[in-house]
C-alpha cells in the first residue's frame, strides 16, 4: 500500500478553501437532469457539459477534486481529443471515480437499499488508476422512516463501505466513503443526529476491521438536517451545532477531511449551511478539515446557464466558476448573501 502518496492525495483533496465536485451522475441521473431542461442524453452532449466544467478557468482556485462516472473517465475532448481526465490532471485537479454500481432492495428488509458493486472491484479500482484516477466514491444510503433504518441495514452498508475502502488502498486509490442518511422525509434534526451518530460509528468499526488507513481516506457525509419535509426546518446555526458535535462523537482524528455532500438541498442552502459549520468550526480545535463534495449544488445554475446550446456554454462556465467561488468561501467561512450578486 502507498502510504505516503495516499496521504498526499487525502490532504490535497481538502486544501484550503478547495472541495471536489462530485460530477459522477450515472447514465440515468444525468438524463433527468437533462431532461429537466429539456436537452437530450446523448454522448456528445454529456461530453459538451462535463468539458465545459472541467476547463472552467480559474475553478481550479476553489476545486481540488472532480469524481467522474465510468463513461466519462474513457472519453475525449470533443474540441482537440484529450482525455477529459487530462483536462483536470493538467489544471492540478484531481480525477477520482465513482466505482459502486447503484443501490437494490436489501434482502430481508423492506424499504431499504443496499449498494452493489464488489464483484470485479479490484480489477476496476487497478484500470482506474492507470486512466489517471486517485481517488474513488463509494455510497451507501439510509434511509429515515418508521422503524428505519433497520440495525441490519446499517451493519451491511458499512461493512460494504469498509470492504470498497480495503480494496481502494490497495490499488493506491484514496476512498471516499459515502454514508448518506438521506434528507427525505418528516423527521426531525434529533432523529437525523441519531441516526448518523449510528451510521457512522458502525462505518468506523467496520473499517477499523477491514484495516483501511485512515490517514489514506475521506469521510462524505450528510449534514445533520431536519427532513426535507418537516415544519419548522432547524437553522444553520443548529445545523452546525448538530453536525460539529455528531462528527465529534464518531470520526476519528486520524482522518484528514470531511467533504459534505449537498444532497437534496438547494445550492444556496448547501452554501449557507457550508458556512455555518465552518464559522463554528473556526472558533474550536477541530481535528479534520470540513470541505464539500458537492453535485447539484455546485451544478444546478450552470446546467440552467447552459440549456443544452453551444452560444451558452461561456455562461454555464461563468455559472460553475461563481458557484464554486462562493462555496469555496463557505469552506473558509466567510461566505455571505451579497456574493451571490454576479
Amino acid at each position: 500500500m502507498k502510504l505516503e502518496e495516499l496521504t498526499s492525495t487525502a490532504n490535497a483533496l481538502v486544501a484550503t478553501g478547495k472541495g471536489i465536485l462530485a460530477a459522477d451522475e450515472s447514465s440515468g441521473t444525468i438524463k433527468r437532469r437533462f431532461d429537466s431542461i429539456g436537452v437530450e442524453s446523448t454522448e456528445e452532449n454529456r461530453i459538451n457539459y462535463r468539458e465545459t466544467l472541467f476547463r472552467t478557468n480559474g475553478a481550479n482556485e476553489f476545486i481540488s477534486g472532480v469524481i467522474l462516472y465510468d463513461e466519462t473517465m474513457h472519453q475525449l475532448s470533443l474540441l482537440d481529443q484529450t482525455p477529459l481526465v487530462k483536462i483536470l490532471a493538467n489544471q492540478n485537479i484531481i480525477p477520482g471515480i465513482k466505482v459502486d454500481k447503484g443501490t437494490s432492495p436489501l434482502p430481508g428488509s423492506s424499504n431499504e437499499l443496499v449498494t452493489d458493486g464488489l464483484d470485479g472491484l479490484r480489477e476496476r479500482l487497478n484500470e482506474y488508476y492507470s486512466l489517471g484516477a486517485r481517488f474513488t466514491k463509494w455510497r451507501a444510503v439510509i434511509t429515515i422512516g418508521t422503524e428505519l433504518p433497520s440495525r441490519y441495514c446499517i451493519e451491511v452498508n458499512a461493512h460494504l463501505l469498509a470492504r470498497y475502502a480495503s480494496l481502494s488502498q490497495e490499488a493506491g486509490l484514496v476512498p471516499i466513503v459515502e454514508p448518506e442518511v438521506l434528507m427525505d422525509g418528516t423527521h426531525s434534526i434529533d432523529e437525523c443526529f441519531n441516526v448518523t451518530e449510528a451510521t457512522l460509528r458502525e462505518v468506523y468499526h467496520q473499517l477499523g476491521l477491514q484495516h483501511v488507513f485512515l490517514e489514506g481516506s475521506l469521510l462524505k457525509p450528510n449534514m445533520i438536517l431536519s427532513g426535507k419535509d418537516a415544519s419548522n426546518r432547524a437553522a444553520p446555526e443548529e445545523v452546525a451545532e448538530k453536525t460539529i458535535r455528531c462528527l465529534q462523537r464518531t470520526v476519528p482524528a486520524a482522518v484528514p477531511g470531511i467533504v459534505f455532500l449537498s444532497g437534496g438541498q438547494s445550492d444556496k442552502e448547501a452554501t449557507i449551511n457550508l458556512d455555518a459549520i465552518n464559522r463554528l468550526a473556526n472558533t474550536m480545535r477541530l481535528p479534520w478539515e470540513l470541505s464539500f463534495s458537492y453535485g447539484r449544488g455546485l451544478q444546478a445554475s450552470p446546467l440552467q446557464a447552459w440549456g443544452g446550446k453551444s452560444s451558452n456554454l461561456e455562461n454555464a462556465a461563468s455559472a460553475y466558476y461563481h458557484r464554486a467561488r462562493v462555496t469555496g468561501a463557505a469552506r473558509r467561512g466567510e461566505y455571505s448573501e451579497s456574493m451571490e450578486i454576479r
